[in-house]
């Protein structure tokens, strides 16, 4: 099903309304590459759409993580960052301690290993987070 349909099936379900302000958050989210704060994704859609309030922006993203279109990260620096969830896309992050870049790499090798420990120990693996922390190339020739 369509995100889009999702997200108002959700709302239906919770007796929210439909707006156009929170479908135009929703399209902006999902178009977004990167690991979105709130304030990121409010400045952006400010350009286009100055009717659109902070607390507004912030409500709607909360929203979609309770229904399961997006995810609420923490890297470690205070601020919440929001990706969204794509379909058979698990992948992990390097997250740069000089500038906050956020760099997703996927590495079958390394899921591999966590499956032979969860299956050493005879543990079942529901979901996981594999952050790793250092300097991006940029900031490691400063």
């Amino acid at each position: 099903m369509e995100q889009a349909q999702v997200f108002s099936d959700f709302l239906t379900h919770k007796g929210l309304k439909s707006t156009i302000q929170r479908k135009l958050i929703l399209e902006t989210f999902l178009a977004s590459r990167s690991h979105c704060s709130i304030e990121d994704l409010y400045l952006k859609l400010r350009k286009k759409h100055s009717k659109i309030g902070y607390a507004t922006v912030h409500r709607t993203l909360k929203l979609l993580v309770e229904c399961g279109i997006a995810i609420e990260q923490h890297f470690g620096d205070g601020h919440a960052r929001y990706e969204p969830v794509r379909e058979n896309s698990h992948h992990d992050h390097l997250v740069c301690r000089e500038c906050g870049e956020i760099i997703e790499f996927e590495e079958p090798r390394i899921e591999q290993l966590q499956n032979q420990v969860a299956m050493a120990h005879n543990f079942t693996i529901i979901s996981h987070r594999h952050e790793l922390y250092g300097l991006c190339s940029g900031c490691a020739q400063k």
